[in-house]
């Protein structure tokens, strides 16, 4: 009862917050036996709202701070342990890896995200050994134990109706020489963790090179069925210079017009204008309904990203610890006063226009700006598509 809690309440959470969540390579994924992920960790504990819609019979080894209380008890669920940050000497753990290795032992799934934290910055933070200790301990008992790497890449992590990919690396060997020392083994397994979890991450020099990068990627997937994450590692070893030429040469012209922006990208319609203004006329009605008649939540939400987030990577956290449970309380309050006043095909109408709103929301956010900038802008727009298509060229087919 308690795990279909957590499911139903982290499929809630990302249906609500996420345009779309897409895996890549999910043939990978393991349904049954003993299995380790190693997940790499960008977005806060929203990070295991998402993991959790690709493997969902995994459990979580999460931050004691996550079940401290009740309230946070209602979202978080696993192997609770004591994080260095959270205490004076991080220790006091031997139960929690035990219960890990047990796990492991009856065939279960494991998720750890070895960097302990999460960091939205250019590339992963330093990997801790934990996992290889859990997974060298139940290889020692054996367990026929499979370890295998994800990655998670946002758009814009923090936005409100973004998109997420999800990627499923290569299984990591746990063949090792039999000769081989404890020590020598967990450096090996290690080594092999680091450069499998690169593999399904990304690693910019600088948060300068990672951003520009992230808007070329993005403009990458705009009318293609490109992958965003696809679109990204291409870059890390570099920019082509005709790419990066150009683009700062767009740049340039945007920053001195009063453009707006979607995912950092100000979009320009690729069709006549009008289509995208009629498209407008009849998308933003629905919407504004709908964020009308759910003002208090989406407000709420709002603000505690505002108040409580010291970070880009918990601004979503916060939204939905908040802004979630008073909305669905609301939506209750109000469902249940159209009946009684207005009668049950309100309350449907009600039900109707919230969850239209939502689905139509990240397509109406594009639209909006692609009719500004295409009314107020429309002598740069061939260039920017003549950009586009360059930058297509540069990149693998999709």
């Amino acid at each position: 009862m308690t795990s279909h809690w957590y499911r139903i309440c982290h499929r809630l959470c990302a249906w609500i917050y996420y345009e779309r969540i897409t895996v890549l390579n999910p043939e990978r994924l393991i349904k049954e036996g003993p299995v380790l992920y190693v997940g790499l960790h960008r977005n806060g504990a929203v990070d295991g709202f998402i993991y959790h819609q690709a493997v969902p019979r995994g459990v979580f080894l999460i931050s004691t701070q996550l079940r401290r209380h009740f309230f946070s008890r209602l979202f978080f669920s696993g192997i609770g342990i004591a994080r260095s940050k959270d205490t004076e000497d991080g220790g006091g753990n031997d139960a929690a890896i035990q219960q890990c290795v047990d796990l492991l032992g009856a065939g279960g799934a494991l998720i750890i995200f070895p960097e302990g934290t999460s960091s939205l910055g250019p590339r992963h933070l330093p990997f801790k050994s934990g996992a290889m200790h859990i997974a060298l301990e139940s290889l020692a008992n054996g367990v026929p134990l499979r370890i295998l790497p994800l990655g998670i890449h946002y758009e814009k992590a923090w936005a409100f109706r973004s998109k997420v990919e999800i990627v499923i690396g290569d299984l990591i060997s746990t063949a090792l020489p039999p000769e081989m020392s404890r020590l020598g083994q967990l450096k090996e397994m290690k080594r092999r963790m680091n450069f499998a979890l690169e593999s399904v991450g990304i690693n910019f020099s600088s948060p300068e090179l990672y951003e520009q990068a992230s808007c070329l990627a993005y403009a990458s997937t705009l009318g293609t069925e490109r992958s965003y994450f696809k679109s990204l590692k291409t870059f890390e070893g570099g920019i082509p210079e005709p790419v990066s030429h150009d683009w700062r040469n767009l740049v340039e012209k945007f920053s001195s017009r009063r453009m707006l922006h979607h995912q950092g990208i100000p979009l320009l319609p690729g069709r006549p204008w009008w289509i995208y203004a009629a498209s407008l006329c009849l998308l933003a009605p629905l919407v504004l309904a709908g964020i009308l008649v759910n003002f208090l939540p989406l407000l709420m939400g709002w603000f505690a990203g505002k108040k409580f987030a010291d970070d880009q990577n918990v601004i979503a956290l916060w939204r939905l610890l908040i802004g979630l449970p008073i909305g669905l309380i609301w939506s209750l309050l109000v469902m249940v006063l159209l009946v009684f006043f207005c009668g049950w095909e309100w309350s449907l109408g009600y039900a109707v226009l919230t969850i239209s709103a939502l689905q139509l929301t990240y397509r109406t956010k594009k639209v909006a700006v692609a009719a500004w900038n295409g009314l107020l802008h429309r002598s740069i727009t061939r260039q920017a598509w003549q950009f586009h298509k360059r930058l297509s060229e540069n990149l693998p087919n999709p």
